[in-house]
This record gives structure tokens, sequence and C-alpha cells, in this order.
């Protein structure tokens, strides 16, 4: 039988299994393996993703401590622009030695896969309204300018077709 693939998210802890008080750090450099993202937002599949991690031996499993940097590309919901914004998310999960419903995640043989917890973790850390810069004002909702590029930007006063008789009347 062959063997799932291996994430690159995945840490050896066989030198921690059942030694409560045991500690190491790692380091990881990888690529997001696929699109984390929400509507608007998201770490990109290839996207470099810097992982920091202490993991500490426990009775009951693993826990692992860990800050993931990363960048989210998008659009401003505001204008359209482009946006990138620099992403940093901390975790701590407990992986279990075995499947126990107290737990969310299960070491597996002698390895704690790391992905689903980033992942999770990084879209639940993207903004749901992206927006370039704060004093962003979005578009003209007449002509479709960016409001920022022209801030003095304007269109004369429409007036409603149904009332335009009445501007005859004005003496």
């Amino acid at each position: 039988m062959k063997s799932p693939k291996k994430s690159t998210f995945t840490i050896d802890v066989v030198d921690l299994m059942h030694r409560p008080g045991e500690m190491r750090e790692r380091v990881i450099e990888a690529n997001a393996p696929e699109d984390w993202k929400n509507a608007v937002i998201g770490v990109e599949a290839g996207e470099n993703v810097h992982l920091g991690a202490r993991l500490e031996s426990l009775h009951d499993g693993i826990l692992v401590s860990a800050e993931i940097k990363t960048i989210a590309r998008g659009e401003c919901v505001r204008c359209l622009q482009a946006v990138e914004l620099p992403l940093e998310v901390e975790i701590q999960e407990v992986f279990a030695y075995s499947l126990d419903e107290a737990f969310d995640y299960v070491i597996q043989e002698t390895q704690v896969d790391l992905e689903p917890a980033v992942r999770d973790a990084v879209v639940l850390a993207l903004p749901f309204q992206p927006i370039c810069q704060l004093e962003c004002e979005g578009l003209c909702p007449s002509c479709g300018l960016r409001l920022l590029d022209e801030p003095n930007h304007k269109h004369e006063d429409v007036i409603d077709p149904r009332w335009s008789a009445l501007r005859d009347l004005k003496g």
C-alpha cells in the first residue's frame, strides 16, 4: 500500500513522543501547497510561508506553538486596486497520541502535519474587507474613477428626468 504524500509542514516528533517535559524548536520555510483564501484575498499557492514552531511533549500528545508569516494578496473592496498584506498568525494546538474527541489533531505514526492547523489559522486571519489604505474613498458611482486619484472629482447635479419640466418654470 502506498503511503500518503508527506506535507512540507510535517515534523518528525519521534524524539519527543512519550517524554513529557521535552521541548524542541523547528523552523520551516515552505510554499503554500494550495490557495488559502476567502472571496477577495488570500495566500496564493506557491507563496513562501515561514513557520517557527516550538514543540513540547505532554502526557496526552505534543503541544505545538507556532508563528506563521506570509503574504496575502487580493484586491481592495472599495477601489479594486491590488492589495498585498503581510500576515502574521500564531497557533497553539495539541496533537494527541490517539484519536479523542477532546483534540482536533492526531499524531500520524511519528509525525505531526501542521498544514491543516496552519491553513485554518491563516484563512481565519484574512480580512473580510481588505482596503488598500485607510483613506481609500472607493470609486465614483457615476463614472467609476478612483476617487483617491482625483480628490476634487465632481459631476454636474443630475436632475431626475421626471422633474426636468419644472426647470423651465423657474423664473
